[in-house]
């Protein structure tokens, strides 16, 4: 990782493997559609980094001039652990969450915002229809990941609840005790109509499978890990069998996306249908920009920049 002073206005892109992203090839196109004189840089840190080498970016884009402010993925929970406290201003659901997707400045504050909470719900609703729960009252919502993503995911389906359509339960699973016994501790903080959630500790992808086979027809079943872009793989095998008509929604638009192919695979025999991260990366891209450069991209403004980006991935 090296630090270089802004030479331009610039966003960076704070992630793992940042360079294969095609926000590298999007980004010049959307900063000329949306009148903006910047550049976009990736910072690739491993996963689950020292808490110093978060603080080394957080206090470069804070100190430097021309650095606009930035995009987590992937470090959004330990970058907010670790620089938190460098922080002008964090808005309320990153404090409620202890994450942060959003880097921005305002008035000479440091801004940090956790926008999936918004994103992923507005992710979700392109594909999941308005009264889908109501009408399919044996589903419900299996994420395996407890990161950032799956917070968000959470929050989505418990600050909308009690109003006669949610899902069944929500079931989350991760290969690690201490996220899964953080999104735990979250969650028993903001389910006001208590929609019944399981916790289950999957360190092997055989694991995932039998969960997997609890879920009711008709189920949301999401790939929050990061198996499939950072990292090659599945969380489930080549054995699992999704319920009957479930959604399968692998939130990686890029990577070898092994979930979304097996979700593919049962798209006939098991009635299954298959989304990818594509929208919840317009969605989750849009509105950072949005904050870091105060505009709105909202309405036909953020229906062009999916056509710009659709441009460069074949869609």
């Amino acid at each position: 990782m090296q630090l270089t002073k802004a030479t331009q206005p610039t966003m960076y892109f704070i992630g793992v493997t940042t360079g294969s992203s095609s926000i590298m090839k999007v980004f010049p196109d959307w900063a000329e559609a949306l009148g903006i004189n910047a550049v976009m840089k990736g910072i690739d840190i491993a996963i689950h980094e020292k808490p110093e080498v978060y603080r080394e970016v957080v206090d470069f884009i804070k100190n430097d001039p021309l650095s606009m402010g930035a995009l987590v993925t992937t470090h959004k929970l330990d970058l907010y652990e670790a620089a938190k406290d460098m922080f002008d201003y964090l808005d309320p659901y990153a404090l409620q969450f202890g994450e942060l997707s959003s880097i921005s400045k305002l008035d000479g504050k440091l801004c940090g915002h956790a926008k999936d909470p918004i994103t992923c719900g507005m992710a979700m609703e392109e594909f999941v229809p308005e009264n889908y729960w109501k009408e399919n009252p044996e589903a419900g919502v299996m994420i395996m990941g407890a990161g950032g993503s799956a917070i968000s995911m959470c929050s989505y389906y418990m600050r909308n609840a009690g109003k006669g359509n949610d899902p069944k339960k929500i079931v989350i699973c991760n290969r690690s005790q201490p996220r899964l016994t953080a999104i735990e501790e979250i969650n028993s903080k903001m389910n006001p109509a208590n929609i019944p959630t399981e916790y289950y500790l999957t360190p092997e992808a055989i694991q995932n499978d039998a969960v997997l086979a609890t879920m009711g027809k008709g189920s949301l079943i999401i790939n929050a890990t990061g198996l499939g872009k950072d990292r090659p793989g599945s969380p489930l095998t080549n054995d699992a069998v999704f319920p009957e008509k479930a959604i399968a929604w692998e939130i990686n638009y890029r990577g070898d996306r092994l979930f979304q192919h097996q979700a593919e695979w049962q798209i006939e025999n098991r009635g299954v249908q298959v989304e990818d991260g594509w929208m919840y990366f317009i969605f989750g891209w849009t509105q950072v920009i949005a904050e870091v450069f105060h505009i709105e991209i909202l309405g036909e403004r953020l229906k062009e920049m999916s056509r710009i980006a659709a441009k460069h991935n074949n869609r």
